[in-house]
């Protein structure tokens, strides 16, 4: 079998199950976030928090939740790690340095889980388990908490109360995550992935020296890395290490947990604002981009060039052999698409155009399909967008789900979709200016910049994944790639609460004979138009210093 139909093969055989799990996983998640009742567990957290489960929030007291939860998170994970000494099964490593703790406590609590650090040579089992593991799955929450908040302010009508913060938080938790998670770790288990909590060890010797690997409770951390869009690993190496994806089906496996949640969230979407002809439009938005850019890069790593990658039969430089040219394109196309971060590859190594197609999918705001939650709430963002200029284009106010899409409403979508690109461009441009942040760069030229850009890219759209080549563990891209996801994730969470309790505040506008049917293929046309030409718009001149000059040279 070539290279190319295993590729092919594989993308199908994800499809497929994909598929399988859409309808299932989606109606699970629609009929959580819409029940009454109380688990016996949740009772008790909720004693425990000290919260009433049944009372609800406007936007403000909702925003209020989302931002203490996550500001005791970042306090306690940069507490931790700076007594990561004193504690027990740590391995011997030492306290953090306080500029790295500080970017990995953000990194974490943010979804984004970028890593500046070895991880095996840096973070013992108190603190991948009790503190970063923990993350994986409440920051995976949070952003699902989020994308419901905006669904509910779609479906309700003449109330600001957009439900309960902590009831979201602690139903994502046990009934969603948990129990897929503990699923997903004993397949990988079963795959061969690591779970223990040894010391470290000798496994091999090489010339000059010993090699020593530390164990872990990798496998179940893996499960919920993947599944909650995180992308945090126990190793340096991420998913390309044996320890964390043994095997192409674990690969493929992997890919599929990063993809189901966001994928199901939109027929949970459907769902719950009474029309699943809404969630298949936004569905196919999704998947009509994701598919796109996986053949683009697929077919960029295979269109080799030159004798040496003729021999090789694709672009090997950087990639598993155990995975091959197709399987690192489709984990390469999903994990920046979404914002996991997780990589089995090095996308530093992939051809000028495959990189810049890394760069491109966290670039359009990681919607295709996203992260848990964040990926709802970007896209149905750019649909109230994509629905403002169909209005403008025949003098109509817009509505999209029944409900006007006025100057508050526009303005809070507006501020949305320009802090991310703020956030990239401004301090891409401080780190080329500045002498001292450009000697982290390995490479010069187009490489280099792309090194930069991309970090920022992904810091910003709370990804996580690294270009490599940057040396990225100083006080200058610690501190400012802490404040980007901190902002990055924070603040554009402003503007959804808020757009979502103006939203809710509003009467349903009965559909007539003008309105724009939002669950049509015309519609997702013009969304995937929209998003296609507001990211190209907002970063081609940075894509043409980098990706594109170096794949056209």
């Amino acid at each position: 079998m070539g290279p190319v139909l295993a590729g092919v093969l594989q993308l199908l055989a994800l499809i497929a199950a994909l598929a399988l799990a859409y309808e299932p996983l989606g109606s699970y998640m629609a009929k959580v976030y819409s029940s009454d009742k109380h688990w016996r567990v949740e009772k008790w957290i909720y004693k425990g928090i000290g919260a009433d489960p049944d009372s609800e929030m406007r936007w403000p007291a909702y925003l209020r939740g989302v931002l203490a939860f996550s500001l005791v998170w970042v306090l306690f994970l940069y507490v931790l790690q700076r007594i990561q000494g004193v504690l027990p099964g740590s391995l011997g490593f030492s306290a953090i340095d306080s500029d790295q703790a500080f970017n990995t406590a953000v990194s974490f609590v943010t979804n984004t889980n970028w890593q500046s650090y070895y991880g095996e040579q840096a973070m013992g089992h108190v603190v991948q388990t009790a503190g970063l593991a923990v993350q994986n799955f409440v920051s995976a929450a949070v952003g699902i908490a989020v994308a419901v908040a905006l669904v509910r302010g779609f479906a309700r009508s003449r109330t600001g109360e957009l439900g309960n913060f902590w009831a979201d938080l602690v139903r994502g938790t046990i009934r969603i995550l948990v129990p897929i998670a503990a699923v997903a770790a004993i397949v990988l288990v079963a795959c061969g992935a690591i779970q223990n909590f040894s010391g470290i060890h000798e496994v091999g010797q090489f010339v000059g020296g010993q090699q020593q690997w530390n164990g872990g409770a990798v496998a179940s951390q893996e499960a919920i890395k993947e599944l909650g869009t995180n992308g945090g690993g126990y190793f340096n190496a991420n998913s390309a290490h044996p320890f964390e994806n043994p095997t192409p089906f674990s690969n493929l496996f992997e890919i599929f947990l990063i993809l189901v949640i966001p994928f199901a969230l939109t027929r949970a979407f459907g769902l719950m604002v009474g029309s699943v002809k809404q969630g298949y439009a936004i569905l196919a938005t999704m998947a009509t981009i994701w598919l796109g850019f996986t053949a683009l890069m697929m077919w960029t790593e295979f269109a080799h060039h030159g004798p040496a990658f003729d021999i090789a039969g694709g672009a090997y430089e950087g990639k598993e052999l155990r995975f091959g040219v197709g399987g690192s394109s489709i984990f390469a196309t999903a994990t920046t698409l979404t914002s996991t971060g997780a990589v089995d590859s090095f996308h530093s190594s992939f051809t000028g155009l495959g990189g810049g197609i890394t760069m491109l999918g966290m670039m359009l705001g990681e919607i295709a399909p996203g992260g848990t939650g964040s990926g709802l709430y970007g896209m149905l963002i750019m649909a109230i967008i994509a629905v403002f200029i169909a209005g403008l284009m025949v003098g109509r106010t817009p509505e999209y789900l029944g409900k006007k899409i006025g100057s508050r409403e526009i303005k809070l979508a507006a501020c949305y979709i320009l802090i991310t690109p703020a956030l990239v461009l401004v301090f891409t441009a401080f780190a080329m200016a500045l002498p001292t942040p450009a000697n982290s760069m390995t490479n010069s030229g187009a490489h280099g910049f792309s090194e930069i850009l991309y970090a920022y890219t992904s810091a910003s759209n709370n990804n996580g994944s690294a270009f490599a080549g940057l040396n990225a563990d100083t006080q200058w891209f610690n501190s400012t790639l802490g404040l980007c996801m901190l902002l990055g994730r924070f603040v554009p969470m402003v503007f959804v609460l808020a757009l979502a309790g103006s939203l809710a505040e509003q009467k349903p506008v009965p559909a007539t004979a003008g309105t724009l049917r939002t669950d049509k293929p015309l519609y997702t046309g013009l969304l995937v138009g929209t998003i296609i030409v507001i990211t190209g718009l907002t970063y081609f001149p940075a894509l043409a210093l980098g990706p594109l000059a170096e794949g056209l040279a």
